[in-house]
């Protein structure tokens, strides 16, 4: 028998026959309880209605009242040598929720569609939950067969379309299996009705599910869930979620960021334990007094999570309203607690089409890419799950996608800003931003940045410019010109211009940063504020102009690895906005950066007082 017996969640739309597919397999592979067939039977008579294979399922009263599975069912399955726990997760539309709780826990999924009606809306929504979710081992079961007659044409039609769909969310279905749960018809046993059909039948299906890793080959993570005090010990308790750790093991105490070595662990009655693993509730103690608390997170030094207090994700919208630009909501890691706010909309995706949009509207059941801000720094993993809370009502639940400015929790404390980014853009009149430029010398980016700034300040705009002689001179003086030291030097100038536009600043850079990993460094830093500028100009044009004799310094060699003669430069892929000095005249050029610094930084706002 596998270490791990496979969780499967069976989802779809309401009606589509999720749990009646559950109580007959579990009726088809012997694994009922002693009677409780006969007790289903008994029932069915007193109610006066036919043999109903979902009442297995139905352990609430309330469920079998109005008929609906409202919450997520787990129960066992056992076939041959090999357990499964199933999972049945309900489909109404204002379930979806549960199903998602229920998917996640998940390592394989069979996605129910009915026959006669085909693919519904809350089947393209499940389906892209289980994407977003991560679930790659998908099967699709095609039930009521027996309500078309057994009809291939029509199975063939259901699978292509479901097909087409999955694919257009990168899911391949290992198989799509025409059934009908209730006859209980190639669930476990085939029938001739579907001689037709030759792929497996959703137990041979089952058999290849596999479970994942286990959770102790991951890196330790333990939520304090509280500390206990006896006589002078501390002892922190907790379940460990993932990893191990043992008597001796140094951990690290997130967000705080202080260490302590294990010095024992807690049991009860006296049994003496040395080590613990992933799933295990423990009680520890450590080496020395520290103020630990519920909700920090225990890890090793050498793998912590991150620590951020800005991160994007994938969210998957729950509630009828979308989220104000002024909201605040509750976010939930784990036992901890803080309050977030959406900064920034990348993406709206509609899961029923599938179409996106970036105009941020976010609809009940759309799914967005955003950037969260929280207001002290979090523990994190990427990949790592979040819920938001709008007071106690789940309004959204996703995955952590990119920690931006991370840091490994190192004995740090930041304090907190009393005064909002919104409200310096309110005060300033418009919001802060990274203006970044990128070229070759001479490219014309200095000349650009210098314009702007006159135009803006001139509007009004809280602006500054970070040029790279003038950094040089100053904050980065101690840097030369080595590749380390030019990687250096743009990540400072990075962190530098993300605070200016932290504090509400427009600052415009103008710097070769001839390194996409240097830049996209930089734009991690300063987030959804960020705005890449390529200043074009081929290097016959710039080497032409050479301001500086730089060009026919490095052409004679007096000037090692000079950018565009002896050292690469990377122009930007992907870049908000390109200037091409080469083509259009200064005048032309200093409209177009300051038009886009213009609409970037929303100077229609009202400036106050």
């Amino acid at each position: 028998m596998s270490e791990r017996s496979p969780a499967i969640v069976v989802v779809g739309h309401v009606d589509h026959g999720k749990s009646t597919l559950i109580g007959r397999m579990l009726h088809e592979t012997g694994s009922l309880p002693e009677g409780k067939l006969a007790e289903l039977e008994a029932s069915s008579k007193r109610r006066g209605v036919p043999m109903e294979w979902s009442f297995v399922l139905d352990a609430l009263q309330m469920e079998r009242d109005q008929a609906v599975t409202v919450d997520t069912t787990r129960v066992w399955m056992r076939a041959g040598d090999r357990r499964y726990a199933i999972i049945d997760a309900p489909g109404h539309r204002q379930f979806i929720s549960n199903m998602l709780s229920g998917a996640a826990e998940a390592d394989a999924a069979i996605l129910m569609i009915d026959a006669i009606e085909g693919v519904s809306e809350q089947t393209r929504r499940h389906a892209y939950l289980l994407r977003l979710l991560g679930i790659e081992q998908v099967v699709v079961a095609v039930n009521k067969m027996d309500a078309v007659d057994w009809s291939e044409e029509r199975f063939q039609a259901v699978a292509r379309e479901c097909g087409a769909y999955l694919a257009e969310l990168q899911i391949t279905a290992s198989a799509i299996i025409p059934i009908s749960a209730y006859q209980g018809v190639n669930l476990v046993a085939r029938s001739a009705h579907l001689s037709w059909y030759t792929g497996p039948t959703l137990l041979e299906a089952f058999g290849r599910f596999v479970a994942r890793s286990p959770a102790h080959d991951g890196p330790l993570r333990l939520l304090v869930q509280d500390v206990y005090r006896r006589g002078t010990r501390r002892i922190v308790v907790g379940r460990i979620d993932s990893g191990s750790f043992a008597v001796g093991d140094t951990v690290l105490v997130s967000p705080a960021g202080i260490t302590a070595t294990v010095e024992s662990f807690e049991t009860w009655p006296s049994e003496s334990k040395s080590s613990a693993r992933a799933g295990e509730s423990v009680g520890f103690c450590v080496d020395r007094p520290l103020y630990i608390e519920r909700g920090d997170v225990i890890s090793h030094e050498s793998d912590s999570p991150h620590r951020a207090g800005a991160f994007d994700a994938t969210l998957f919208w729950l509630d009828e309203s979308g989220p104000d630009s002024d909201e605040s909501f509750r976010i939930q890691l784990g036992p901890t607690e803080s309050r977030v706010w959406v900064e920034a909309i990348e993406r709206v995706v509609d899961t029923e089409n599938l179409a996106q949009s970036t105009t941020g509207t976010v609809s009940q059941y759309s799914v967005l890419d955003a950037r969260l801000r929280t207001n002290a720094p979090v523990p994190l993993d990427i990949g790592g799950r979040v819920v938001l809370l709008r007071g106690s009502h789940v309004v959204a639940g996703g995955l952590v996608s990119r920690v931006a400015s991370a840091t490994r929790a190192t004995n740090l404390y930041p304090q907190q800003h009393l005064v909002s980014r919104h409200e310096r853009a309110v005060r300033n009149g418009h919001t802060g931003a990274v203006i970044w430029l990128t070229g070759l010398s001479a490219s014309g980016k200095s000349t650009l940045a210098m314009a702007v700034e006159r135009r803006l300040f001139a509007r009004g705009c809280f602006v500054y410019v970070l040029d790279g002689d003038n950094v040089r001179a100053g904050i980065n003086r101690d840097l030369g010109f080595s590749a380390e030291d030019r990687a250096e030097n743009i990540r400072r100038v990075g962190e530098v211009a993300a605070l200016f536009a932290d504090a509400g600043a427009i600052v415009v850079t103008a710097f070769i940063s001839p390194f996409r990993k240097d830049r996209d460094a930089a734009r991690a830093s300063a987030g959804s504020a960020f705005h890449e500028i390529y200043v074009s100009a081929d290097l016959a044009t710039c080497e032409a102009r050479d301001p500086k004799g730089l060009y026919r310094r490095a052409r004679s060699g007096e000037v090692k690895e000079f950018t565009g003669v002896t050292a690469p430069y990377e122009p930007p892929e992907s870049a908000e906005l390109v200037i091409d000095t080469s083509k259009h005249s200064i005048d032309d050029c200093v409209e177009q950066l300051y038009a886009y610094a213009y609409t970037a930084t929303r100077l229609s706002l009202q400036k106050t007082s």
